[in-house]
């Protein structure tokens, strides 16, 4: 009985990478530290350019070079990730994605933090 008691119930799930823990609790099963969502992959660091309900597209740049002019073009990648609801973001913030399994057609990162 005393092993029962002593052992704490946990909020927050390790989800094996170094991030802050959100602070609210949310009971999304899509969410990698309340859900059952494991996060394997690559992970990319963005700014959010648009949200809906529950989806935001994550935007970052990159320069690649042309050889024939010698000079470097902007290029930029966009991809749709999820936001749990324990993750506070909006418009504009800098936030860090990792990839998950296919939430949707589209979907295949979800935001693990909001980048200060």
């Amino acid at each position: 009985m005393e092993e029962n008691k002593s052992k704490k119930e946990k909020t927050h799930r390790d989800i094996g990478i170094p991030v802050k823990q959100p602070s609210r609790v949310c009971k999304d099963k899509r969410c990698p530290f309340h859900g059952n969502l494991s996060i394997r992959g690559r992970i990319f660091e963005g700014v959010l350019k648009s949200k809906h309900n529950s989806t935001a597209k994550v935007e970052w740049e990159y320069l690649i070079k042309i050889p024939k002019y010698e000079r470097y073009e902007k290029r930029r990648t966009r991809v749709y990730a999820h936001i749990p609801p324990c993750i506070d973001v909006k418009q504009g913030d800098k936030v860090r994605i990792a990839e998950c399994r296919p939430l949707s057609k589209t979907k295949h990162f979800v935001v693990i933090e909001k980048i200060e």
